[in-house]
């Protein structure tokens, strides 16, 4: 892979940068409804094991003893620590205490610590493009949530949930410089020119993490009365299962490492920035409000911010 890559904003391009804020954008809505219906950090671990499911008929060699995996276990159990053990179990647990809105412009940061930690870890200069970049971007952002009025704004009180999406950014934003700039032997070239295998090397260490944080989860749940159980089984969980293993686990993450390895981190992180803007407009229509003058400046804010951004 490039050290830096600079890729044009192509068709294609465009397309695996705009897919994977569409479908985290359902992730958070999925997230917030099934508060109460199985606890965040588990539904986290139950959605990647049908993801390992899934992958498993298409890259199941890699787990076979003489994998080139296993010489490289440390590298893909960081990164199964930072994209599937934390991001998403973190994201589920600050909507359990913060709002939607908080949460999305809490995550709306992410393209601040992208340059950061590129600059401290890579030495990846800021350039003045990138920081008017991101102030368009969060700007667009900050409309989209405010929905044109500055007063709620400011009216916005940060609670303890807003936290761990701050700490799931700056784990997300890591994770995302780890898959650009990967370290001379540090994974086997065979896995890494298979997506599948890329992802279920990624997945299966990953469910080492996350049961781990599940356990620990149901260690601390509140004791229950008897005939109340932690999760309510049904057709709601089962349907927010597959879409959250499928779309924004396997088609999302997937969409996601070929557009970091296109563009590079820190344009990608721009495209965040739609995620809620996706999510308002989710919103706007499962509730049947009709989009608004606001969301149309947050769209030319936003994507005024990815040009400035991305131009060379």
């Amino acid at each position: 892979m490039p050290a830096a890559p600079t890729a044009r904003l192509s068709g294609p391009t465009l397309a695996l940068l705009l897919l994977p804020p569409l479908l985290w954008a359902g992730n958070a809505i999925v997230g917030r409804l099934m508060g109460g219906v199985v606890p965040p950090i588990t539904l986290n671990f139950l959605r990647w094991v049908l993801a390992f499911v899934l992958l498993l008929p298409l890259a199941g060699w890699v787990l076979r003893p003489g994998s080139p995996l296993w010489p490289h276990w440390r590298r893909f159990a960081l990164l199964g620590l930072l994209g599937v053990g934390s991001y998403n179990a973190l994201q589920y647990l600050a909507l359990t205490t913060s709002t939607p809105m908080n949460v999305t412009l809490v995550a709306a940061s992410m393209p601040v610590w992208m340059l950061l930690l590129g600059r401290l870890l890579y030495g990846v200069p800021v350039s003045r493009r990138a920081a008017l970049g991101t102030a368009l971007s969060l700007a667009g952002v900050a409309t989209v949530l405010s929905r044109g009025d500055l007063n709620q704004l400011l009216a916005v009180q940060f609670v303890p949930g807003d936290g761990w999406i701050v700490l799931a950014s700056i784990l997300w934003a890591w994770y995302s410089w780890l898959l650009a700039r990967p370290r001379p032997g540090s994974e086997p070239a065979e896995i890494r020119a298979d997506w599948a295998a890329f992802l279920l090397a990624q997945v299966v260490m990953g469910l080492v993490w996350s049961g781990l944080f599940a356990s620990a989860e149901w260690l601390s749940l509140p004791p229950r009365v008897e005939g109340e159980h932690a999760i309510q089984w049904g057709w709601p969980l089962a349907a927010a299962l597959v879409y959250v293993a499928v779309g924004p686990s396997l088609v999302a993450y997937r969409c996601w490492g070929a557009a970091v390895a296109r563009v590079g981190p820190a344009t990608a992180s721009f495209f965040n920035n739609l995620t809620p803007l996706f999510a308002a407009l989710m919103s706007a229509t499962l509730l049947g409000e009709p989009p608004r003058a606001y969301h149309a400046l947050s769209f030319v804010l936003i994507v005024g911010g990815i040009l400035v951004s991305s131009r060379r």
